[in-house]
């Protein structure tokens, strides 16, 4: 009986060490997958959009996208859209992003935040006279330029965003090869520039 009772001790014994190890091999599982996550969180951080298109060079202007990704990792998403990237800071000053119209198929203008949302966009069939001219401001930068912004600016297009770092996305549609000059022609004279008009107040 007392071997029996021997045997029983020590099964019970042997299944609750099964069990602390279970659940310290666990424990010890968590940690590490938690590790893992906190230091490869800063790695995925530097691959947002806004970090990329950052990393293009210089801001307040436009860089040409190709088919490969470029140094930055950035590449054109569709073989028939053309697309420029610009970074812009407008903690200082708003900036104006142009362009002209001389008769490509269709453009299109997205305006993101440094969060990547996206904040405005506009097309060469929503804008006056198909001819890009955006300007992007903080709420009182902007309120300064209302109220007396020059004749010449009545069809500019006023965006407030509320961070002052962001980025703008300007793509346009190959429709044909015989357009590609068209089109490349329109991204280099496309603008992304502080806007350096200035009234007696100052932003």
């Amino acid at each position: 009986m007392s071997r029996l009772f021997n045997f029983l001790s020590l099964r019970r014994d042997f299944l609750w060490l099964k069990i602390l190890f279970a659940i310290f091999t666990g424990l010890v599982g968590a940690a590490l997958l938690h590790l893992i996550i906190v230091f490869s969180l800063p790695q995925f951080s530097q691959r947002d959009a806004y970090t990329r298109i950052i990393a293009e060079g210089e801001s307040h202007r436009f860089y040409r996208l190709g088919e490969q990704p470029d140094r930055a990792g950035l590449s054109k998403e569709d073989p028939m859209m053309e697309m420029s990237v610009c970074s812009f800071d407008i903690s200082e000053t708003p900036v104006r992003l142009t362009a002209p119209n001389i008769g490509v198929p269709f453009w299109s203008l997205g305006v993101f935040d440094a969060s990547s949302d996206e904040i405005f966009s506009i097309n060469d069939r929503t804008s006056a006279d198909h001819v890009l001219d955006v300007v992007v401001g903080t709420p009182a930068q902007l309120a300064a330029l209302r109220k007396s912004l020059p004749r010449g600016f009545s069809q500019t297009v006023l965006v407030e965003a509320q961070q002052t770092e962001g980025y703008a996305v300007l793509r346009s549609f190959v429709t044909h090869k015989s357009v590609v000059p068209v089109i490349s022609k329109f991204l280099e004279q496309a603008t992304c520039a502080p806007f350096q008009w200035r009234t007696r107040v100052q932003f």
